[in-house]
């Protein structure tokens, strides 16, 4: 049986100031000071997935924190293969890029007239929500 704390705990609703196709710079881990965007937000995980463009291929991006997979050939006509796949990176080391300086920021939220908007602390200036990603199938 679950403790009054914990049920508290599973039930509290956590809005994070990362959000999909908001630009972002990694400041831990192997891929620190790579600049990319938010392609998905686990907010149960605490985690983002970072992609980055691609100037040879737009439709591909790159994706950042990747890890390589192995895929072993399973007919003899099939080739064994290595790719490389995204893996989710802790929303602690991610920060909005300020959308005046180009840098890393804290995220604050205001009211602005009658919405709640998100702003960079360093600049003062607006975050702009950008449309999330839509997948092609």
């Amino acid at each position: 049986m679950a403790t009054k704390a914990e049920i508290k705990l599973l039930n509290s609703h956590i809005k994070y100031k990362i959000r999909t196709g908001d630009k972002v710079i990694i400041i831990a881990g192997k891929d620190k000071g790579q600049a990319g965007f938010v392609a998905a937000v686990a907010p149960k995980e605490q985690k983002v997935i970072v992609l980055q463009d691609n100037p040879e291929n737009p439709e591909q991006p790159i994706p950042l924190n990747a890890v390589i997979k192995h895929r072993k050939a399973k007919t003899q006509g099939e080739k064994s293969a290595r790719f490389k796949m995204p893996a989710a990176i802790h929303i602690s080391n991610v920060m909005v890029i300020d959308p005046k300086t180009g840098e890393g920021t804290r995220v604050g939220r205001r009211k602005e007239g009658e919405k709640l908007v998100r702003y960079a602390k360093k600049s003062g200036e607006t975050i702009k929500d950008t449309p999330n990603i839509v997948k092609k199938d």
